[in-house]
């Protein structure tokens, strides 16, 4: 286990700022993370997650077939349906309100389109997190979201104290992925502690304070917008007159090589 950040710091980027790429007609890809022809030495990670990419597919769009190994990839549809195929004989609808979950182990390739007969695109944010299990079977799963009562939900997870939940399975001992919601100005329930926590704002507003205490400088958020959060920072979030949704990645131990 690697030690904790030094410091902590609640490190705002905004959607803005995010890397853009066409790779194919009717495609537009944001990356918060170093990505194929973006790339930035010091922009490569952030604890175990290696990408966050906010996708936009018009009708009739998609990723044609493309392969992934020793990956677990998140796929969260805030808009319109997402048609997923893989070689490994899974298929899946997903649609606003359910997760998804590839773990791509010892490799497997898929496609992604804008469900076919759309009138409308399909938006979806993508998250990719390394495994702590590599060369594994490939798996596949998809849930719905059933909103759990404190506006706290826990999507996927694969630390032991969450055997046993409806929560996707990763291949990542110390990790988990929640959402967390919140009404016209509430605050966000109590969100769990870790060294590396990375927050993704999908919908609403969200205002925060830097650090705990007078000291601690206040930020807002708008959908798009993230935050890469290390120790106690990232204090007392609400949200505003449109209530909030946030993704959160709970993480204790950052990317490992070799």
């Amino acid at each position: 286990m690697t030690d904790a950040p030094e410091r902590p710091r609640a490190d705002l980027r905004r959607t803005a700022e995010r890397y853009r790429s066409t790779p194919a007609e009717g495609i537009e890809t944001r990356h918060a993370f170093s990505f194929s022809g973006h790339y930035d030495p010091k922009n490569t990670h952030f604890g175990a997650l290696l990408a966050c990419n906010e996708e936009l597919l018009a009708p009739g769009a998609g990723f044609e077939e493309h392969k992934h190994r020793d990956t677990e990839i998140l796929t969260w549809v805030l808009e319109g349906a997402l048609a997923h195929r893989d070689s490994r004989g899974h298929s899946g609808v997903v649609r606003p309100g359910m997760i998804q979950h590839l773990s791509a182990g010892s490799g497997v390739t898929h496609t992604e389109r804008n469900l076919g007969g759309a009138t409308g695109p399909v938006r979806f944010v993508q998250m990719w997190l390394q495994p702590d299990e590599l060369d594994a079977t490939p798996g596949y799963g998809l849930r719905r979201v059933e909103p759990a009562d404190g506006g706290l939900t826990l999507l996927a997870s694969g630390m032991e104290r969450d055997a046993g939940t409806d929560a996707l399975r990763l291949r990542r001992r110390d990790a988990a992925l929640w959402l967390a919601t919140a009404g016209p100005w509430q605050p966000l329930p109590q969100l769990p502690a870790a060294p590396w926590r990375y927050a993704h704002l999908t919908a609403g507003s969200l205002g925060y304070r830097t650090i705990p205490g007078p000291k601690g400088g206040g930020r807002s958020m708008e959908p798009g917008d993230s935050v890469r959060i290390t120790g106690e920072a990232f204090a007392d979030p609400a949200a505003g007159g449109t209530g909030a949704e946030l993704l959160l990645w709970e993480m204790h131990s950052p990317v490992s090589y070799g």
